[in-house]
């Protein structure tokens, strides 16, 4: 079914554009005939050539809109998104910058009409968290997400800081998509080692007083997750499972991508330290994202979720990016 709906909205997008264009070539007669009768038709001409113009606008917006959706030819692109924030050196002020990054996904999650579960939350002692693992479901949701993957950057004013000295801050994004054992990745139980213990979680019946929260080691790759969100060690066993298999997924792309390395010079590989996008609060207002280049200066709108921008932006350079490796390669 779902592939039956794709099908017909690309049969419907035809229709939309081959009737605009209909319409944006009846246009254009119209008005090359009311420039030839003359004067007195000047304005019925100048009426014409902008409604032309508008059809044509909305051709453009139609194929842009079809553009980014073919930009989707990933693996696991249509795929849900698990994502795992972590604060950098900074205590107190990067678990903060951690929980504001939290919310500026959920609120681009809730806009897109996604819903967003926390697997594993560990909050920081007076503020912020110290780590959280949350699922994005939607469609496309790692398709979007993955660009989001690396170590993003804020300057500001510290709000923790007496003196009101600016601080800079860092948090790494990790982002995985979401798969299913069996279909996607293959696990052997006796290659799992599967550890309880008590939960460091905020509190709740159960929570700290028994051994509910699961770590689990794969002992091939030395891929260790845990859980501990959860009241019951079934749930989080569950949960844990989840990120193991996407973190197994991931992996397996990356021992693929490593072919093309060679083929792709500018490629730097994300870790620690190589920031994806800057977040500037003081002295200015400015997000920029060092890939791609897009600039918004609206800081508030991006912290509220509108990040659309920088990810539509980041699909097109993977895109291009692909495209000049295939030509190297030629």
């Amino acid at each position: 079914m779902q592939e039956l709906r794709k099908l017909k909205e690309q049969i419907d997008l035809y229709h939309k554009l081959r009737g605009l264009l209909e319409e944006w070539e009846a246009l254009l007669e119209l008005y090359e005939e009311a420039e030839q009768e003359g004067s007195g038709e000047e304005e019925d001409a100048s009426e014409l050539l902008e409604e032309a113009a508008k059809v044509a606008e909305k051709a453009v917006l139609l194929l842009d809109k079809e553009e980014l959706r073919l930009l989707f030819n990933g693996c696991y692109d249509e795929n849900n998104a698990i994502l795992a924030l972590h604060p950098g050196a900074g205590g107190l002020e990067a678990q903060d910058w951690t929980e504001m990054l939290l919310r500026m996904y959920t609120r681009w999650a809730e806009k897109k009409g996604y819903t967003v579960e926390v697997l594993d939350l560990l909050p920081g002692d007076e503020a912020g968290v110290k780590s959280v693992t949350f699922l994005v479901q939607g469609d496309k949701a790692y398709g979007y997400l993955q660009a989001e993957r690396g170590v993003h950057r804020l300057v500001r004013i510290s709000p923790f800081d007496a003196g009101g000295r600016r601080h800079t801050s860092f948090a790494s994004v990790d982002v995985l998509p979401e798969v299913k054992e069996g279909v996607d990745v293959e696990v052997n139980p006796e290659e799992l080692r599967i550890d309880t213990f008590r939960s460091r979680g905020a509190g709740g019946q159960h929570v700290n007083t028994t051994d509910s929260a699961v770590r689990i080691t794969h002992i091939p790759t030395g891929i260790v997750v845990q859980c501990q969100n959860e009241r019951s060690q079934h749930s989080n066993k569950e949960k844990a499972m989840r990120i193991l298999l996407a973190k197994l997924a991931d992996l397996a792309q990356e021992k693929h991508k490593e072919q093309l390395v060679s083929l792709r010079g500018e490629q730097k590989e994300i870790a620690w330290g190589s920031q994806i996008r800057s977040y500037v609060f003081h002295p200015y207002s400015l997000v920029k994202d060092h890939r791609t280049g897009v600039e918004i200066g609206n800081i508030q709108s991006v912290m509220d979720g509108e990040i659309e921008d920088f990810l539509e932006a980041y699909l097109r350079y993977n895109a291009h990016r692909d495209e000049n490796a295939g030509l190297n390669k030629d």
